[in-house]
């Protein structure tokens, strides 16, 4: 995770620590389900892309190729 942390505590994003830029996140098991049935509750739209770079070309959709997709975080 780049900018933020993840509190196991809390189990949720918090402020990075001081002069911590990366940290490391909990591994995130994906469900599908449908999106009006899904409560994000008080949540960060986290996006999520192949590499660290978040250049790339953007695609039709207006996202850029690297682009993968949104995490709704808890905060």
């Amino acid at each position: 995770m780049e900018g933020a942390r993840w509190d196991e505590k809390k189990e949720a994003i918090e402020e990075s620590q001081p002069r911590v830029l990366f940290s490391t996140m909990k591994s995130i098991w994906i469900l599908p389900g449908k999106r009006d049935e899904i409560d994000y509750g008080h949540a960060y739209k986290c996006p999520v892309y192949k590499t660290a770079r978040r250049a790339g070309t953007l695609s039709t959709t207006g996202h850029s190729t690297n682009f993968v997709l949104y995490l709704f975080l808890p905060m």
